[in-house]
C-alpha cells in the first residue's frame, strides 16, 4: 500500500510539473486534494500496521541540510539553527530581542571598553577541556585572519582583546559602538583547536546542549545532559516529509510545508501540530548592478506587480503576516513603519511605471530559487501575477548549494530568500551597507547608498527603514507563520517565532 501511494504521489508531481506555466495555478488545488487522498490511504495502511515501535533516536526531517557547522562561516538557516545547539555564545537575546547574558555577563567600562565575566558554573567543551576567556579571545581574534568569513566585518572594529584571567576579559574597540554587545552571538570554539586548524565545519566541537556524533547521510547529534540521540535527515520534498511522519519513519518536522498538507496533518489523530506567529523575513532580492533593475521605477513596478496579501491569505500557513521591513512589527526599531505607504498590487500602475522607465513590454526577468516545491510554488504564483503587469518572469530552480552560491556571487537578477533569526538592527548595515558586499557581509544585491550609510551610522532606524522602503533594494514579502508537526509521543517541543530548533535541547521521546 505504501509503495502504491508513493507511486501515485510521484505521478501527481510529474503531472503538475508537466502542465504549462499558465495552467499550474489552475491545477494546484486539484493537485493537493489528490495528495490528501493518497495521504488518507497511507494513513489507513499505517493504522493497520499499528503505532511504530519506540526507538531511542528522535528523527527530525528537515527541508535543507546544514552547509557549514563552523559558526564563523555559517550563513544558511539550517547551519545557524544547528550551531545554536552545538555551541554557546557570550550573549543571546530575550523575548524583546534585547541582549541578555549567555556564557557571560558584561560591564561597559567606557564607550570603547567592554568587560565580560564568564558565568558560573564552569563550562566544558565536548572534548572535555574547560571553556575559558582564552577560548573567547581566540574565537574573536580568529576573525582578523579569516578574510573570507561573512561575519568578519562585524568585528573589524575590535582593536584588541585583553585576557585578564580565565574568567575575565576586556574588549577594546577602535570607535564607540552601541550595538557591540549584541554582535557577540558567535559560538565559542576551543582555542587549541583553532590554533591547530581544526575543521569545525564538518567536525564541530562546542559546548552546547547537543554534541556532534557523525555526519554522513544524516547528521547525528547527542544531548549532553541525558545522551538522547537526535538525527537530522534531509527530506527536500514536502509531501515525502509528511509521508515519512505519518508512517513513523520520522518523529518531527517543522515548517516548509504548503497549508494543504498542514491542514491534513492537523486532522490526524496520531499527529500534534503546534503553531506560532513568525518573525523570519521573506523577500525578493534584486541585483542593483543590473542595468534594468538600477531604475527605481522598475523596482517600484515589480513591487506593485506582486499581490502579497493574496499569497498570504490563500497559500501561506496560518499566522503568516505581510512584511514591510526586515525586523517584525513588534521590534523597537519599527516606530512609524505603519505610516509608510504600502506597495499594493496594481498591475496597471506597474505597466505605467515600466513605460515611464523606457522599458519595452514585456520586461523579461530571471528569478532564481531553490528546488523546494513550496518555493517553486511561490515563484509560479508571482510569475502569473507579474504577467498582468507586463513582466515576463522566467523561473530557474536550482539545487540549494548552487542557488545559494549564485546569490552570494551576485549571479542573479531576482531571487527569493528568507532572513532567519534576525534580532538586531545591525542587519540593515550587514545586508545593505555599501561596504558589506560578500564575503564581507550580506549585501548580495550590491546596493550602494551613501544616504542610507549615513543614517545607519547615526542609528536613526526609523529614517533608515523609511529610506529602504522608498528605494526598494529588496521587495518585502511576508513573515511566515511557524509550525511544528510531531508524533503524539513527543513532548516539550514548540516552534519559535524565528524558526530556531532550540527545543531539541529539551524534547522528550515517547520511548523515555
Amino acid at each position: 500500500m505504501l509503495f502504491m501511494n508513493l507511486t501515485c504521489l510521484n505521478f501527481l508531481c510529474t503531472v503538475s510539473l508537466a502542465v504549462s506555466k499558465s495552467s499550474k495555478l489552475r491545477y494546484m488545488k486539484v493537485f493537493y486534494v489528490l495528495i490528501a487522498i493518497a495521504l488518507y490511504l497511507l494513513c489507513a495502511c499505517s493504522k493497520q500496521n499499528g503505532y511504530p515501535e519506540s526507538h531511542p533516536v528522535i528523527v527530525f526531517a528537515i527541508a535543507q541540510a546544514p552547509l557549514n557547522l563552523d559558526p564563523r562561516y555559517a550563513t544558511d538557516a539550517a547551519s545557524e539553527r544547528v550551531n545554536r545547539l552545538l555551541y554557546q555564545p557570550l550573549v543571546d537575546f530575550d523575548a524583546q530581542s534585547k541582549p541578555m547574558p549567555a556564557l557571560a555577563h558584561w560591564q561597559k567600562i567606557s564607550p570603547t571598553q567592554y568587560r565580560f565575566i564568564l558565568n558560573e558554573p564552569h563550562v566544558r567543551f565536548h572534548n572535555g577541556s574547560e571553556l575559558t576567556t582564552v577560548d573567547v579571545a581566540a574565537t574573536y581574534q580568529s576573525f582578523m585572519q579569516l578574510k573570507n568569513s561573512p561575519h568578519a566585518a562585524e568585528f573589524a572594529n575590535i582593536d584588541h582583546i585583553n585576557v585578564i584571567n580565565p574568567k575575565l576579559l576586556d574588549f577594546y574597540l577602535k570607535t564607540p559602538d552601541s550595538q557591540f554587545v549584541a554582535k557577540l552571538i558567535i559560538g565559542i570554539l576551543p582555542a587549541a583547536l583553532i590554533a591547530n586548524g581544526h575543521d569545525f565545519s564538518h567536525t564541530p566541537i562546542g559546548s552546547g546542549a547537543l554534541k556532534f556524533i557523525s555526519w554522513q547521510n544524516t547528521l547525528l547529534l547527542e544531548r549532553v545532559a541525558d545522551h538522547q540521540k537526535i538525527s537530522l535527515i534531509e527530506v527536500k520534498d514536502p509531501t515525502v516529509r509528511v509521508l515519512k511522519l505519518l508512517h513513523g519513519e520520522v518523529d518531527l518536522l517543522q515548517g516548509d510545508l504548503p497549508p494543504e498538507l498542514v491542514k491534513h496533518l492537523q486532522a490526524q489523530s496520531e499527529i500534534t501540530v503546534q503553531s506560532s506567529v513568525g518573525a523570519n523575513f521573506s523577500y525578493l532580492g534584486l541585483n542593483m548592478q543590473d542595468p534594468v533593475l538600477k531604475s527605481l521605477k522598475v523596482r517600484q513596478a515589480i513591487a506593485h506587480a506582486i499581490d502579497r496579501n493574496a499569497i498570504v491569505q490563500k497559500v501561506m500557513v496560518m499566522k503568516t503576516r505581510a512584511a514591510f521591513a526586515i525586523l517584525p512589527p513588534e521590534h523597537y526599531t519599527n516606530a512609524g513603519v505603519d505610516s509608510l505607504k504600502s506597495y499594493d498590487y496594481n498591475p496597471a500602475l506597474s505597466r505605467q511605471l515600466l513605460k515611464e522607465a523606457g522599458v519595452h513590454l514585456p520586461l523579461h526577468l530571471i528569478y532564481k530559487t531553490s528546488t523546494d516545491p513550496q518555493r517553486v510554488r511561490f515563484a509560479t504564483i508571482m510569475q502569473s501575477q507579474m504577467q498582468a503587469a507586463g513582466i515576463a518572469l522566467e523561473i530557474r530552480s536550482l539545487d540549494w548549494g548552487t542557488f545559494f552560491e549564485d546569490v552570494k556571487q551576485g549571479n542573479f537578477q531576482l531571487y527569493g530568500l528568507t532572513w532567519v533569526g534576525i534580532k538586531t538592527p545591525e542587519i540593515y548595515a550587514k545586508a545593505l551597507g555599501s561596504k558589506s558586499f560578500p564575503p564581507n557581509g550580506f549585501n548580495r544585491g550590491r546596493y550602494v547608498d551613501g544616504e542610507l550609510d549615513s543614517l545607519l551610522r547615526k542609528e536613526d532606524w526609523p529614517a533608515a527603514i523609511a529610506r529602504i522602503h522608498e528605494q526598494l533594494p529588496y521587495i518585502p514579502l511576508w513573515y511566515e507563520g511557524q509550525f511544528a508537526a510531531m508524533r503524539k509521543g513527543l513532548h516539550n517541543y514548540s516552534p519559535k517565532s524565528d524558526g530556531n530548533w532550540d527545543d531539541l535541547a529539551r524534547i522528550s521521546n515517547y520511548a523515555h
